[in-house]
Parts: C-alpha cells; structure tokens; sequence
C-alpha cells in the first residue's frame, strides 16, 4: 500500500487556504442567500455579459465509463451551461491534486468525494459550500436515511447521489465445477474454505482490491466504537485480531490468497486477474460492472456471480456491511458559477446521472428511473451475469450498512501497522499493541 501524504498535504493546504480566504474575503463561501457567490445581475456565470456559462466537474470514474455520456446528455438539452469533466484518480495523490487545485484557485465547480473522509477534511478546509443555502431540494427526503451518514456537523456539504455496493464476485463456472453453492451470507472462515476448495495448482483462490481490503474491520468498530467506554483505542478488539489472523493464514499457510507485500510490490491488476478467469473470487464494489461490460478490454468466457462481504462474527444479528450511498459531489465554496453548479447537481442526481450505471453507480433518489438505470447497468451482457445474486447485492440485501469516516489520520497509521504485519517484520501482537498506542496518541491529541 502506497505511503500516505495526505496529512502532511492537507496540512499546507489548509495553511494556504487560510492565507487565500484572507486575501479574497469569500471565506468558506457561505451566505443567507438562495444561491450564495451568485453572479451579479446582467454578468454570466461565466464572467462575461453574454455566453456560454461553462462548469467544471472533476471525478474519479474514467469518461468513458458514464460520466462523458451524462455530460454530453447535460450539455445538448443545456446550450446556457455546457459542463467539462475533468478526471481525477481516487488516490492518496489523485486526491491532493485535486485539493491544491482547489486552493489554487484553479476551475473546480463541483468535485466528487469518495469517503467522508475526504470530505470532513475539505469542509474542514473551506473547500465544501454548505448546502443549506439551497432550499429547493430535500436531500434526506429524495435519498432516504442513509444519506444522514454523510452530514459533517449535521448539514450536507454535498449530495450523495449513488447506491453503494460492495460484494465479492465469484466465477460461477468454478463455483459449479467445484460443487459449491453462491454463498448468500457467510463468515470469512467459510470463505477461506471456499478459496481452499478453489484454488487450481499454484494459482490463488482469492484476490482483494485494497479499496475495501479493510472493511472488515470497520464492519466491527463502527458498531461496537472506535474507542471503549474509557475513551480508550479499541484496535484491539478480538475481531480485529481474528481478521489479522485469518488473512495472514491465507496468505502464509493456505497460499490460497496473494501475500499483501506481492499484490503491492506487483501493482497486481485484480480485475483483470479476476476477469481473465485466473483466480475465481474478488472482494470489490460496484465498480467492477464497468470492466466486466468490457469485453474488448477484459474477454471473459464464464458467467460472475456475487456474494456479500462476509462477517467476521458468528451471529449475523449485528453484522452491518459497507454501503449505503457513496459519490457525494460538492460545489465548491469559492466558484463563482454555484447557482449554475446546482442545477446541474439537482438534474445529476434524480436520474441525469443514469449512464453512471453502466460502472455499477445506481442512482440513490427516489426520482430516477431505476429502468433506465439496470439497463445501462446490464447493457447488452445480462446473459453473462447471475442475475439472482446480482439483483441480491445491488437491491436485495437488507443487511444494514455504514459509510467509512474514520479520521483518515487513523486510516493511515492503522495502515502502516498492519502492512508490517502481513510483511512479517512484526508480530499480531506487537502489531495490534502499535495500532492502540499509535490511536491513544491520536486520540490525546484531539482533545
């Protein structure tokens, strides 16, 4: 795993967005106005008495893979405001760049964010415009509970507009050719049999993608807390210990899963792994569906079905799995075009976004047309699905879910402890004593 800078970055931004609201005076761009930093009367958003208003959307999604066809549907019903996406990669460094051309001063409307995370830290910045300026769209009536998850200090800086996803997708021909059932809900000790049962030689029976490698363990604490009744770290929760245990087993002694020092140093390329046919079984997200569309890119000759993340507890009474809804898309608190940027974002979300589907990003609103969304979803390859587990995953499954928003400063040194672990330069428990102490100092700090 990459070596995060996201502190040390966010850090010097959060300097220079402190020097740059001094200098502008539009501080986190909020006002008691309907739409605040509104262009002045007879001046564009754009600046100029007359034209075109031109919006900058930047994302993590390749263009190709729904974005570019929601802009161009915007762009030709809307000659007033053409929208340009701009593409960012959803990573520690993809993230800063967007950031720094934020401070920067640089065209950002709006821009999506992935985790609450991100998100905290950008509100925190001055970088998010508070919502609730706007009083011409419910976000809790239009998207359900779930969206209550991505309030940061109880008001929306942004919309979440997706169904989040997350599942394992299995090789339905190696399931069948193994005897083995879809499994429908399961523990991680019945996955690594199943992985055992799978693997075929010296080739694995089980992948991961490091976006939700971790879930597990959020799964655990962010119902029985981060921190015990004490206000003490709970990193050493026995669940926590048991997913250190079962995933090191299956990387030292099963072999059935890649050592996580391989899959990092390798820059393994799981979805096409997976997609090949080479290892049956990968935890992912939704994000999958716009490479296993893909057949000129990824040819595959079996049939994917999908399973739920597995628990690590016994009892599925507490189990609750990642989810919810995800892509909340922000306007930026320092754009001069945010009445423009709004539009857009109302028309997005009740269904504009629905080529977004076509990756796996179902529209979250009650207002989009949820046909138009599973045919872009399916497109012309539901033939090469198990559509019953697919359905399940993406509708289904009642299982509740939560929305990751640990401190990304804990993300980073949980991280950093348990990569030495699975890299065999420290011990479980040497492992799990760093991860508190490293939480404690932390949680000292905050106080």
């Amino acid at each position: 795993m990459k070596k995060k800078t996201w502190l040390a970055g966010m850090t010097s931004l959060v300097l220079l967005t402190g020097l740059l609201a001094g200098c502008s005076g539009n501080g986190n761009g909020n006002s008691s106005s309907s739409a605040p930093n509104n262009e002045s009367a007879g001046t564009n958003a754009s600046g100029s008495s007359k034209g075109t208003v031109t919006l900058k959307m930047w994302g993590g999604v390749p263009p190709e893979s729904g974005p570019q066809e929601v802009i161009d549907n915007w762009n030709k019903a809307h000659p007033e405001t053409q929208v340009e996406y701009v593409r960012f990669v959803n990573d520690d460094d993809g993230n800063l760049k967007l950031d720094t051309a934020m401070v920067t001063g640089q065209d950002v409307d709006l821009f999506v964010n992935y985790t609450v995370s991100h998100a905290a830290k950008r509100v925190e910045s001055n970088l998010a415009l508070d919502l609730s300026s706007f009083t011409d769209y419910n976000i809790d009536e239009k998207m359900g509970s779930d969206a209550e998850g991505w309030k940061i200090n109880g008001k929306y800086y942004g919309v979440p507009t997706t169904k989040s996803a997350f599942f394992i997708a299995l090789n339905k021909d190696a399931l069948d050719a193994a005897g083995l059932p879809v499994p429908k809900d399961w523990t991680w000790d019945e996955l690594r049999e199943y992985a055992k049962k799978l693997k075929a030689g010296d080739k694995y029976g089980f992948i991961q993608n490091m976006e939700p490698f971790v879930d597990p363990i959020d799964s655990v604490l962010s119902q029985e807390g981060y921190t015990k009744a004490d206000g003490t770290s709970n990193l050493d929760h026995p669940l926590v210990r048991k997913w250190l245990e079962t995933l090191n087993g299956m990387m030292q002694e099963d072999k059935t899963t890649p050592p996580l020092g391989e899959q990092l140093t390798s820059k393994m390329p799981v979805e096409q792994v997976f997609l090949s046919g080479e290892v049956p079984m990968l935890n992912i997200g939704a994000w999958l569906l716009r490479s296993s569309n893909n057949f000129t890119d990824f040819p595959r000759d079996f049939k994917i079905a999908f399973a739920q993340v597995p628990r690590l507890a016994d009892s599925a009474d507490q189990y609750v799995t990642r989810g919810g809804l995800g892509d909340y898309i922000s306007i930026n608190a320092n754009s001069k075009k945010q009445e423009a940027a709004w539009e857009f974002l109302k028309w997005y979300s009740d269904g504009g976004m629905a080529p977004m589907a076509a990756g796996g990003r179902l529209p979250a609103s009650k207002d989009a047309n949820q046909d138009d969304a599973l045919n872009s979803l399916l497109s012309d390859k539901r033939d090469t699905y198990d559509l019953d587990s697919l359905m399940y995953v993406m509708f289904d499954d009642k299982t509740p879910t939560y929305v990751r928003s640990l401190p990304q400063e804990v993300m980073d040194l949980r991280s950093q402890e348990y990569e030495k672990y699975f890299l065999g330069s420290q011990s479980l428990d040497q492992t799990i004593d760093a991860m508190v102490a490293r939480h404690n100092n932390f949680l000292k700090q905050k106080k």
